[in-house]
């Protein structure tokens, strides 16, 4: 095959030598000349493998603490040459350099450095110069060069070695691809550390690791991958124990549930439908709370996503497993549980090792027409103390606690928002309609079809911007309401809610969520 290239020497510098040693063996195996540096050199050597120093190649020695070591003519000559450029050979000849035909580097573990705490001047010295300028000489080469980045690529590499005895240029261009893929990556951690200090940086770069490529998107006309970009535990980092595929809609989903139930300090359950809970509740365990969670709207919570705070257990899996469940996601699951759901095929079952933190800054995305919208995450929490009592009843104990509960629900359901709760669990939820009248009025009326309204609580996560809205609310038969205020006819709504004698607070603080 014409494009078919032979590596007859190869540089190797790595940071990470998982699979080093098997790699440069089947090379050497072939003939294939070895040049390392520093740490990859001893490691190969003390495996018996012949390897050459870049000092020996180059006669120039690592200096400055190694930050110059590859850094050379010798080197990148031997990378960047063309081979079907009479001059560039007539050049390299002349100063004594040899081609390398292939490069496997992997960079200095920068953002590990970071994540341990690690001070400034460590992570700036985990900062790689000389292997992101191997990388990307040889990904320019690609005609003539191979550039591994992964020890992932090691196998494929070796396979089509021994299948064909080179690389094509297909193989070529596509590890080219990766590779300035993952300098950019690289560059972009580096960026976002030195931005750290600032919210929004005047450039943004997005980066991800693509998971898997999922079967389609939201409808089976539309493509899509799952990319992860972070360690935040949830669905991009949890275990799938066992059952199908997910889909793009189950992830969604999944996520929702899970960041939603991670709110609670108690053992609570969430049960998510197309991305808005149906079902919320906290108890004493985490079966009880299932059962109150189930009882708010048992039609919805068919085929839906579960969600727990708490290792799940062979009772509350026991009770999951009654009703068809697409999804389970928890921090962990004992033995006994993984043995009822096992008898599940097809229930998807998700270990994640811990919860996310829904107080912790972040950023979220959403794209648009020709760009894309960022914001901090919602991380805002109200507490008792934060209330302010605008009613002339004063909310009871028990009212505050479920006021609470309900407020922190209506943060995962989509705007328009009204949650009516009682006892710690979730009794009527009204999501995403265009009129907060119409929130309270469809939950209200899912409640009817299960427990009911009456003497719970509601939750609204936006103001009432008339009357109308708090009246459809005491018409159901709630007993205080809990909303952030802010609206020009508060004094109104205040009012309504004084004449029929219910409690009122206002957080001064809005959930919406589109």
């Amino acid at each position: 095959m014409t494009d078919l290239v032979v590596p007859r020497r190869a540089l190797i510098s790595v940071s990470d030598k998982t699979g080093l040693i098997p790699l440069a063996q089947a090379l050497a195996a072939r003939g294939v000349e070895i040049v390392s540096t520093g740490g990859s050199a001893q490691a190969l050597r003390e495996a018996g493998i012949a390897v050459r120093e870049v000092a020996e190649v180059s006669g120039f020695p690592e200096i400055l603490d190694g930050r110059v070591k590859t850094l050379v003519p010798q080197i990148h000559g031997g990378i960047l040459g063309r081979r079907d450029l009479a001059s560039h050979q007539a050049e390299m000849a002349a100063h004594g350099i040899a081609p390398i035909d292939l490069v496997v580097v992997n960079l200095y573990p920068f953002e590990a450095t970071v994540a341990r705490g690690a001070a400034p001047a460590d992570c700036v010295e985990n900062i790689d110069i000389g292997g992101p300028a191997l990388i990307r000489a040889a990904a320019k080469n690609h005609d003539f060069v191979t550039i591994l980045t992964d020890p992932a690529q090691y196998a494929a590499l070796l396979d089509e070695l021994a299948a064909r005895g080179g690389t094509t240029r297909a193989t070529r261009t596509h590890l080219a691809g990766l590779a300035y893929a993952a300098t950019a990556a690289y560059d972009a951690a580096i960026a976002a550390w030195f931005a750290r200090g600032e919210t929004f940086p005047e450039r943004v770069v997005l980066r991800g690791v693509r998971r898997e490529t999922l079967r389609y998107g939201e409808n089976p006309h539309q493509a899509a991958a799952f990319y992860i970009n972070s360690s935040r535990p949830g669905v991009a980092t949890a275990r799938q124990m066992q059952g199908k595929a997910l889909s793009y809609n189950n992830l969604n989903d999944t996520d929702a549930a899970f960041e939603c139930v991670a709110e609670f300090a108690e053992p609570a359950v969430v049960i998510v439908k197309h991305a808005n809970p149906c079902g919320v509740a906290v108890a004493a365990s985490t079966a009880e709370a299932w059962d109150k969670a189930l009882a708010c709207d048992p039609v919805s919570a068919f085929g839906g996503i579960v969600a727990l705070n708490r290792k799940l257990d062979r009772r509350s899996a026991e009770k999951i497993a009654e009703i068809f469940t697409e999804v389970i996601i928890a921090p962990d699951a004992e033995d006994e549980a993984l043995a009822v759901l096992a008898r599940k095929k097809n229930l998807r079952l998700l270990l994640t090792g811990g919860l996310p933190d829904p107080a912790a800054p972040g950023l979220t995305f959403r794209s648009v027409a020709g760009g894309f919208l960022a914001q901090t995450r919602d991380a805002g929490r109200v507490q008792a103390e934060d209330l302010k009592v605008v009613t002339r009843r004063v909310p009871g104990t028990t009212e505050i606690a479920d006021l609470l509960f309900a407020f922190r629900v209506a943060k995962h359901v989509k705007s328009n928002a009204i949650v009516y709760a009682r006892a710690g669990a979730t009794v009527g939820i009204g999501a995403g309609q265009m009129s907060r009248v119409d929130s309270a009025r469809i939950a209200a009326w899912k409640a009817a079809q299960a427990t009911g309204t009456a003497a719970s609580v509601a939750a609204s996560d936006a103001f009432f911007p008339f009357a109308d809205g708090l009246q459809a609310v005491i018409a159901a038969g709630a007993t205080a309401v809990i909303q952030p205020g802010g609206s020009m006819r508060d004094a109104e709504v205040i009012a309504a809610a004084d004449a029929a004698g219910i409690a009122m607070v206002f957080t001064g603080l809005r959930h919406f969520r589109h």
